[in-house]
């Protein structure tokens, strides 16, 4: 069984709840590296390759959500996408 993950919640100006930003990108880190880990033990049926992949695709879309907190922090704005 995985770890039970919960996440600090901030209330917006607006009222409507919303989760950091690293707090997600520590998440999508975490669920590609704990599939790797259930295909490697053998605990999971899924494709080796597909879910080497999809880790891959989680950690880049981490990666962005970083930088543009970075970007953000540094007064920057954003890249704009």
């Amino acid at each position: 069984m995985s770890p039970k993950v919960t996440f600090p919640l901030v209330p917006g100006e607006d009222g409507v709840l919303q989760v950091p930003a690293e707090e997600v990108s520590r998440l999508l880190r975490r669920l590609g590296k704990q599939w790797l880990v259930k295909v490697k033990t053998g605990r999971s049926d899924l494709d080796g390759e597909t879910v080497a992949a999809l880790t891959i695709e989680l950690a880049k879309l981490a990666d962005r959500i970083d930088v543009e907190c970075i970007a953000h922090r540094s007064g920057d704005g954003g890249s704009g996408g």
